[in-house]
């Protein structure tokens, strides 16, 4: 019955994926990304409930003010700055330690290709931190979100079905490895 605990986190995701439209942009994001004051003000009140957040908001003004004149940094040059070292090492400890989480074992593949799988899940993580962090800014967290859960509602059913064909073909087997690779590259994007 592994196989069923394996769609459990497909049916999480579809879950959060019905209820994500009901829930407001981020206050931060539609004032300094999209410049809408009035949608701001908005979701703030849906968040927080009906109050006064002008203090909040000014707040939100003086921060857009100071950041205005900042350069967007792209990927390479982030890596380059020394002030993001400590998060590129917590990033890094959290990426090393998935390879624990068992992945690799759901693609029912050989023993020897094992530690190429435990390589390509680590690539497949890379690709996706690369990947979300230079689209963000351009599509925003919802968007990233949306895609990303439909994407591995997808993959897994997907997943399952080459699974269960894995023992009648045994190429299929390497499409189960590729299915994992993809299913994280779209968790790192999207969730």
């Amino acid at each position: 019955m592994w196989n069923v605990l394996l769609t459990f986190p497909g049916l999480v995701a579809l879950i959060q994926l019905l209820f994500l439209p009901f829930f407001p942009e981020s206050p931060p994001y539609l004032l300094m990304q999209k410049g809408d004051k009035a949608g701001c003000l908005k979701a703030m009140k849906q968040l927080w409930g009906e109050g006064n957040y002008q203090t909040e908001f000014d707040d939100l003004m003086k921060e857009k003010t100071v950041t205005k004149g900042t350069k967007i940094m792209n990927v390479l040059e982030v890596l380059k700055e020394p002030s993001v070292y400590p998060q590129l090492r917590t990033l890094l400890l959290l990426l090393l330690s998935l390879q624990l989480c068992g992945l690799g074992a759901t693609a029912n593949v050989q023993e020897s290709i094992i530690p190429y799988v435990s390589l390509g899940v680590a690539v497949s993580e890379l690709i996706s931190i690369i990947f979300c962090s230079s689209i963000i800014d351009r599509l925003g967290r919802r968007i990233l979100l949306w895609g990303g859960y439909l994407l591995m509602a997808l993959i897994l059913v997907l997943l399952e079905t080459s699974l269960l064909l894995s023992d009648q073909f045994l190429w299929m087997r390497y499409c189960n490895v590729i299915l994992i690779f993809l299913f994280i590259i779209a968790y790192g994007i999207g969730p």
